[in-house]
């Protein structure tokens, strides 16, 4: 069965996307729905983790969503983050988000390409002795980050400061597509939330990350492409070599 009408578990983008591009030259159709939002967590949730930012001296941030709220804690609970603190950013444009609380010096503020070997990298022999905390989303597995630090044998501690609140999408069809786009193990859970009767029947599945790929398989969804990969390193890419081959 070729494949017509795909779902995008995101915000429709603002500015021109690869979906434009497959969509003209497979003739397929594209439509975006989020199935949850990220929340900063109250300051009452996140005392009960039993984290004291202070202890640290680096914090790691890969979302603009947890430097929000890591800003917005520290002014509930009246945490004053010193000068000194450094700030390792997964990506540039994560970092440049800094700007927004702190004024942006290049002697705190370090950023990586994407990967967390590329944050691994700048932490190198000269910042390896920090205290890092890694700021995260509420989730029940571990991260490529924290990961890696702890294949590296760092000084660190992770914290939640945002949490995935489901959106409503029990009127939603989802069997009027053809396909359907995960990438975060909060749309498996806002998916059984609102449709817990749901089967997948023909539907076929593209998840993009390894905890999408274990929340799907514990719920028992079956996975028609897997990304990121050598070939397809993005969602478009794996996309448009799945049409290539079945449309």
């Amino acid at each position: 069965m070729s494949v017509k009408n795909i779902l995008i578990s995101q915000q429709q983008p603002t500015t021109a996307s690869p979906y434009t591009s497959i969509a003209e030259k497979f003739g397929v159709e594209f439509e975006f729905k989020p199935f949850f939002k990220i929340e900063p967590l109250s300051s009452r949730e996140f005392r009960s983790h039993r984290i004291n930012i202070l202890d640290h001296t680096a914090i790691v941030f890969s979302a603009r969503t947890t430097i929000d709220a890591f800003f917005l804690i520290c002014e509930e609970l009246r945490v004053k983050v010193p000068e000194t603190m450094k700030y390792f950013c997964t990506t540039e444009a994560v970092a440049n988000y800094l700007q927004k609380h702190i004024v942006y010096r290049k002697r705190k503020i370090f950023f990586g390409d994407g990967s967390p070997e590329s944050i691994i990298g700048l932490i190198g022999t000269k910042h390896k002795g920090e205290k890092f905390l890694i700021a995260t989303a509420e989730s029940s597995s571990k991260d490529a980050v924290t990961k890696a630090f702890e294949t590296q044998k760092l000084d660190f501690e992770t914290a939640v400061f945002v949490k995935p609140i489901s959106q409503d999408i029990k009127d939603v069809d989802l069997h009027s597509y053809d396909m359907i786009v995960f990438f975060n193990p909060a749309d498996v859970k806002s998916l059984y939330e609102n449709q817990p009767d749901f089967k997948q029947d023909e539907i076929k599945f593209l998840s993009y990350g390894k905890t999408v790929v274990t929340a799907m398989n514990e719920a028992g969804l079956k996975i028609e492409i897997s990304a990121p990969s050598p070939e397809a390193p993005s969602v478009a890419k794996a996309l448009e070599i799945y049409l290539t081959q079945n449309n």
